[in-house]
C-alpha cells in the first residue's frame, strides 16, 4: 500500500507561526508534525509515501528531501501557490497512487495509531475512514457510524473524523482538475452506502490551533517524546 500525507494546506488557524513556516514543519516536542507520521508509516512498512506541496512548499522539501532519512521514499506532487483543499489535492496525485487502495493522512495531526492494522477495503466499499470519540473543540462530531460498519451521513451517536482514510481510487470517479474539498464525496459515498468507517480509541490530536498544538507538546513531552504507535 502507498500512502499520502497532506501537506499543502495555508495553516490559517495557526498563523501567525504558519506565515513563515508550513504546518507540518511545525514542531512538537522538539520534532516537526510530519515527521512522526514519516517514521509510523516506515514502521507498519509502508515505504512509497506521496507529500502534495503548496505553501511553502520548499520548505517542506528541503527538510525532508527524498525521505532517506525516514526510512521512507517520498514523491511530490506540486499544488502550485494556492493549496487544492483536500479533494482536489488528492485527486491531482491519484497518478502516483493508483492503482490499488492507498492510506491519507493529514499531516497536521498526531496520533499513535498503528498504520499497519487498518483492514483491507471490502469489495462492496470505496473507502473506510478512521473515527474518533468527539473532542472538546468539536462537540458534535461528524458521522455516525451503524452496527455493520457503514458511515451514516446524521446518527445520534457520532463520531469525528481523524483525517486518516484508506480510499480506492474509484471513490473519486467522475471529478475534474482543480480545487474541491472532500466532504461532498464522502456524502456520495455514504449515499450510496459505500463507505466503511472504524472508530479509534487511542490517541489523537488535531493541532489546528495554537491552544491545541500547546496542549499536544506538552502532553508528550511529559511522556518523553512520542511513544510506539498501538
Amino acid at each position: 500500500m502507498k500512502a499520502m500525507l497532506l501537506a499543502a494546506g495555508r495553516g490559517e488557524r495557526l498563523r501567525p507561526i504558519t506565515d513563515t513556516l508550513p504546518k507540518p514543519l511545525v514542531e512538537v516536542a522538539g520534532r516537526p508534525l510530519i515527521a512522526y507520521h514519516l517514521e509510523s508509516l516506515a514502521r507498519a512498512g509502508i515505504r512509497d509515501v506521496v507529500v502534495n506541496l503548496s505553501w511553502l512548499g520548499g520548505r517542506i522539501r528541503a527538510a525532508l528531501g527524498g525521505g532517506e532519512g525516514y526510512g521512507v521514499r517520498i514523491t511530490y506532487s506540486e499544488e502550485g501557490p494556492e493549496p487544492l483543499e483536500t479533494g482536489g489535492g488528492i485527486f491531482r496525485a491519484l497518478p502516483l497512487l493508483a492503482p490499488r487502495p492507498f492510506l491519507v493522512v493529514n499531516a497536521d495531526i498526531w496520533t499513535d495509531m498503528e498504520f499497519s492494522r487498518c483492514p483491507a477495503l471490502e469489495e462492496d466499499a470505496d473507502a473506510r475512514i478512521v473515527l474518533v470519540p468527539n473532542p472538546m473543540h468539536h462537540p458534535r462530531g461528524d458521522f455516525g457510524v451503524g452496527d455493520d460498519g457503514i458511515v451514516l451521513e446524521r446518527d445520534s451517536d457520532r463520531f469525528t473524523y481523524t483525517g486518516v482514510g484508506v480510499y480506492r481510487p474509484e471513490f473519486f470517479a467522475g471529478c475534474r482538475p482543480g480545487k474541491f474539498p472532500l466532504l461532498p464525496l464522502l456524502e456520495r459515498a455514504i449515499a450510496a452506502r459505500r463507505l466503511r468507517g472504524a472508530v479509534f480509541h487511542g490517541e489523537w490530536f488535531d493541532a489546528g490551533s495554537p491552544q491545541r498544538l500547546a496542549r499536544l507538546d506538552a502532553h508528550l513531552r511529559a511522556r518523553g517524546g512520542a511513544s510506539a504507535p498501538r
